[in-house]
């Protein structure tokens, strides 16, 4: 199981070559999620967009199809600790709460930032 991250999501509906085939060939064998950070992240992207309408759609279409994770108290429990270890040189908060997320249900995410391996103990899939 995969958790796409907002880049990634953003490349897949974007139809980049990297993303669409991952994406495709990760959905052929395994539950691909995304997360509600994930949806508030492309949500404000959409209303930002001078194609809003069209990319409200788009983001709509994908949470038609997506199994969503949410940002849960033990999600929220999980940033707070990821946080802390990364003060020194923090993560964007959308971020640490995907990554805490996946981490709490033990799953890998899906993305072209390199800054997710940086927290311990969370797998990474780098396209």
């Amino acid at each position: 199981m995969a958790v796409l991250d907002t880049s990634c999501l953003i490349d897949f509906l974007r139809n980049k070559e990297g993303a669409l085939e991952l994406v495709k060939d990760i959905a052929s064998h395994e539950t691909v999620f995304i997360t509600t950070p994930s949806i508030m992240e492309l949500w404000e992207g959409a209303l930002k967009s001078d194609i809003k309408e069209n990319e409200m759609k788009k983001v709509e279409g994908l949470l038609l199809s997506a199994s969503v994770l949410d940002f849960d108290s033990l999600s929220a429990k999980r940033a707070a600790e990821i946080n802390v270890e990364l003060s020194k040189t923090p993560l964007e908060i959308e971020d640490v709460m995907i990554a805490s997320i996946s981490l709490i249900n033990g799953e890998t995410v899906v993305s072209r930032d390199q800054h997710f391996t940086r927290i311990p103990g969370l797998r990474v899939l780098k396209y």
